[in-house]
């Protein structure tokens, strides 16, 4: 074992936990394997000392881990699905429960002709990525109205070796010309827009409220507003039998599918993620 890992690591670890951070020693070994290129496991093995702009960066990591900043946010990755994407302060950090939506893609795509996916929102481009990536034939368009997002998003394409099947375009569902700006309709259409009522914004942990952006998190009043919004384009970007798979936040489910089924579509399946909560709603044109 090495001593000088371990004295280091135990010195972070107590500076988490002063700062009451749950997971002090797994989040103080992620940040130190993150220094030292190994895995969290094996850090305590490495038969390296840090050098003292190593030391120096890692204790700036457990600083702003101090401060709440997500471990993901602080290394600028995060895994999600079989990858490991790029993030920062502009996109959404990938959550788990999100998976359950992307494999309900994936496995509606393996037993059907689809050429071209829509992503509405797409941050990191974690989800519509993912799926490009199983099928190197499918093409993909990819909106958000941040660039900085989209930036992201066009490095996450890079890295997952996609690029030439993507489209990334800022654009915004509330523009009146949004359905002329996008000029076709698509086989497959995703979405996980922003759901949380903004009253509920401040009840957010601090490393949701304070490092996600605003605008991936606002759902309006009662969190349905963009809801509302893809409800009544939805008929003009999906082709006739098209699939639409929602994420929706806990309770709207229900509420969800009602909304899109009084603008002609029809409910197919709600999905519950790995908590059993009603997360992805399918709908067909």
């Amino acid at each position: 074992m090495n001593t000088n890992i371990e004295t280091i690591l135990d010195t972070a670890v107590m500076r988490l936990r002063k700062a009451q951070i749950p997971n002090a020693r797994l989040d103080a070994r992620i940040l130190l394997a993150g220094i030292l290129g190994c895995e969290a496991c094996e850090v305590l093995f490495c038969d390296k000392s840090l050098t003292p702009a190593q030391s120096q960066r890692f204790f700036s990591m457990i600083d702003q881990r101090c401060n709440h900043k997500p471990v993901d946010k602080i290394l600028g990755t995060k895994g999600f699905y079989k990858y490991d994407f790029q993030v920062d302060g502009h996109v959404l950090s990938p959550r788990p429960d999100t998976e359950v939506l992307v494999e309900a893609v994936i496995d509606y795509i393996r037993m059907h002709d689809v050429d071209k996916v829509l992503d509405l929102g797409t941050g990191s481009g974690c989800i519509l990525l993912s799926v490009l990536s199983e099928f190197s034939g499918l093409k993909g368009v990819g909106v958000d109205v941040s660039q900085p997002a989209l930036a992201v998003a066009q490095k996450n394409a890079e890295i997952l070796q996609v690029s030439e099947q993507v489209e990334l375009k800022r654009l915004s569902w509330f523009s009146e010309s949004f359905i002329e700006d996008i000029g076709e309709m698509f086989d497959v259409i995703v979405s996980n827009p922003p759901y949380i009522p903004n009253k509920e914004i401040d009840e957010l942990d601090e490393e949701v409220k304070n490092y996600d952006p605003l605008a991936a998190l606002d759902g309006g009043e009662d969190g349905l507003e963009s809801y509302r919004r893809l409800a009544m384009i939805m008929p003009s970007l999906l082709k006739e039998n098209g699939m639409l798979f929602l994420e929706v936040g806990k309770g709207q489910a229900t509420e969800v599918g009602c909304l899109f089924c009084s603008y002609g579509l029809k409910l197919i399946q709600i999905i519950k993620d790995l908590g059993g909560i009603e997360r992805c709603v399918i709908l067909k044109k």
